[in-house]
């Protein structure tokens, strides 16, 4: 059986210690407590401070700076892990966007990042109740927002999307240019699945919309949590049943068939390829690989060459 992928920006060595989410006083005294380590987030930038092998995360004190909501993220190596927005930079400390530092950083230290980002994003978006329109409190460790007009309970919000390597089931695969891609880049289809849909469907639905082509029935490979600003992708593999594209020039600029010997060798792709930090690049690799998974089986068959 394959062992589960763990992808970039996945929490690592993070207990999310939902009991004491709950415990009102207890995280008061572990927010107090001069052990516990706090993230200060500028503008949902990381900080970050140079040390001996480049970049460092900057773990510390609760910030002379720190605003609301204070985020409780969980426990790491059984010390208590704070997340806060702060207004300014200290002296010593740089703020970086994610994307910029996740290749710097450990996985325990990408996971607690993209974790802080993806709740400050929430909070900061969700700061009045959807029903009718008041101030929320923030409560549980900041993992909830209670309405105190109506007594609405609102949750953290992850959006499903799926990203999907559709293939001919030989030795093309197809790659998507998107209006917002830096130059020469193609990628893997993707999008949001809509209510009352499957993540299959809407991996169906999606190549479709975008390339005007049938998949057979895609088979999952894994998901990455994806903190831009909080969606989980639900990576899947699909085999298209005929190889003639209708791309819709209001989702794609462009989207071609490339094969294995066009993508193969970094030094003479005709495109760039995502960055590896990605399931889409994931996707491509396990595919250029010839690593297809089995559907219901967890292993792996190689694709013909």
């Amino acid at each position: 059986m394959r062992r589960p992928v763990v992808h970039p920006y996945e929490s690592v060595g993070l207990d999310r210690a939902p009991d004491l989410r709950r415990d009102a006083g207890r995280l008061v005294a572990l927010a107090a407590d001069p052990a516990s380590r706090w993230l200060g987030l500028r503008e949902l930038a990381i900080p970050v401070v140079a040390c001996r092998d480049g970049l460092g995360l900057a773990l510390g004190p609760r910030p002379a700076e720190a605003g609301e909501p204070e985020v409780f993220l969980g426990l790491a190596g059984g010390i208590p892990v704070f997340a806060v927005p702060v207004n300014a930079t200290p002296p010593g400390v740089r703020h970086l966007p994610l994307r910029e530092v996740a290749v710097r950083l450990t996985a325990t230290e990408l996971g607690l990042c993209a974790c802080a980002r993806a709740l400050l994003h929430w909070h900061a978006t969700h700061r009045h109740c959807g029903r009718c329109g008041t101030l929320t409190r923030v409560e549980e460790g900041g993992h909830l927002r209670r309405c105190p007009a109506c007594g609405l309970e609102i949750h953290p919000r992850t959006d499903p999307a799926v990203i999907v390597l559709v293939h001919d089931g030989g030795d093309r695969c197809l790659l998507g240019r998107a209006p917002h891609f830096p130059p020469g880049l193609y990628s893997t289809l993707a999008g949001f699945v809509e209510p009352g849909e499957s993540p299959e469907a809407a991996v169906a639905r999606e190549v479709r919309e975008e390339v005007g082509i049938a998949v057979d029935p895609p088979l999952y490979v894994s998901a990455q949590p994806w903190p831009f600003p909080r969606s989980l992708m639900l990576g899947f593999l699909a085999r298209a049943r005929d190889r003639t594209l209708v791309v819709d020039r209001g989702e794609l600029v462009d989207a071609r068939w490339f094969t294995r010997a066009e993508l193969a060798d970094p030094r003479h792709r005709p495109v760039r390829l995502p960055r590896r930090d990605s399931i889409a690049r994931y996707l491509i690799e396990c595919w250029l690989a010839g690593a297809v998974p089995v559907a219901g089986s967890g292993s792996e068959s190689r694709a013909s060459r």
